[in-house]
C-alpha cells in the first residue's frame, strides 16, 4: 500500500536557506502547521546531524495549530564551489487516541501510516556590496544606541536641575550637617591623639627619673664598698706591722 500524502503544511515547502557568513551559527525557521482535526506526531531528521541543531526535533502538533522548528547550522568553512548535499525530512503520522508513549507509537507504526516531506539545504553568501550595506546598518544602529544613551544621561541631568527650592534647601542643609559632623569627629580624634601623646611623655619622664635614681643609688653603694675595702686593707697593714 502506498504511503499517505503529507497532512502537515510546511513553510518553506522545498528548501531551507541559510545565509552566510558561516563563521557563526546561522538559524532558519521551519513552520509546521496541522490543518486537520486530529493531533499529528512529527519528527525532523537530517542527513548531517552533526552539522545542525534542531529544536524541537520531534513532538505532537495539536489539531488546528502550528509550531516553529528552529534549525541552526553550526559554523564551518564555506566553499562556494562545493554544492550542498544536506537534506531534511519531516516525518509525520496521525496520533492515536489517548497516546501515552510517543516512542512506542513510532516503533509500532506501519509503513503505510507514515507521511514524509523532504527539503534540501541551500547556502547563500551575501555579495560584497550587501555585506558593506549590512556593516553600515550595524554602524548606524550602534550610533543610534549611543545617541539614545547620551540623551538619557542629559534627561537625568535636566531632571536633577528641576528640583524645587525646598528640596535643594534640604539637600544643602543635610550636606552642611554632614560636614559639621565630620569636622567634630576630626577634632575629637585630634584631641585623643594629643592626650595619648601627653600620657606617653609623662610616662617616659617618670621612667627616666626612676632609672636615674636607681643609678645614683647603685653608684653610692659601689663607692661605699670600695671605701670599706680600702679601710680594711689599711687596718690590716697597720696591724701586721705592729705584730712584726
Amino acid at each position: 500500500m502506498a504511503r499517505q500524502d503529507q497532512v502537515l503544511l510546511l513553510e518553506p515547502q522545498h528548501e531551507l536557506k541559510f545565509r552566510g557568513p558561516f563563521s557563526d551559527v546561522v538559524n532558519t525557521t521551519l513552520k509546521l502547521a496541522n490543518p486537520t482535526d486530529r493531533n499529528v506526531c512529527f519528527k525532523v531528521k537530517t542527513t548531517a546531524p552533526r552539522r545542525y541543531c534542531v529544536r524541537p526535533n520531534s513532538g505532537v502538533i495539536d489539531a488546528g495549530t502550528s509550531i516553529n522548528v528552529s534549525v541552526m547550522l553550526q559554523p564551518f568553512d564555506y566553499d562556494p564551489n562545493e554544492k550542498s548535499k544536506h537534506k531534511f525530512m519531516v516525518q509525520s503520522m496521525l496520533a492515536p487516541p489517548e497516546m501515552t508513549d510517543m516512542e512506542g507509537v513510532w516503533k509500532e507504526a506501519k509503513p503505510e501510516e507514515l507521511m514524509d516531506s523532504k527539503l534540501r539545504c541551500v547556502f547563500e553568501l551575501p555579495a560584497e556590496n550587501e555585506k558593506t550595506h549590512h556593516d553600515l546598518d550595524a554602524n548606524k544602529m550602534m550610533s543610534s544606541n549611543l545617541l539614545k544613551s547620551e540623551s538619557s544621561t542629559l534627561s537625568m541631568k535636566s531632571m536633577s536641575s528641576t528640583l524645587d527650592d525646598g528640596e535643594v534647601k534640604k539637600i544643602m542643609e543635610e550636606c552642611k550637617r554632614l560636614q559639621m559632623e565630620a569636622q567634630r569627629l576630626r577634632e575629637e580624634n585630634k584631641q585623643i591623639r594629643e592626650d595619648d601623646g601627653l600620657r606617653m611623655r609623662k610616662s617616659n619622664v617618670m621612667s627616666s627619673q626612676h632609672s636615674s635614681h636607681s643609678m645614683v643609688k647603685e653608684e653610692g653603694l659601689s663607692l661605699r664598698t670600695v671605701a670599706l675595702i680600702v679601710l680594711f686593707f689599711v687596718v690590716g697593714v697597720i696591724i701586721g706591722k705592729l705584730v712584726l
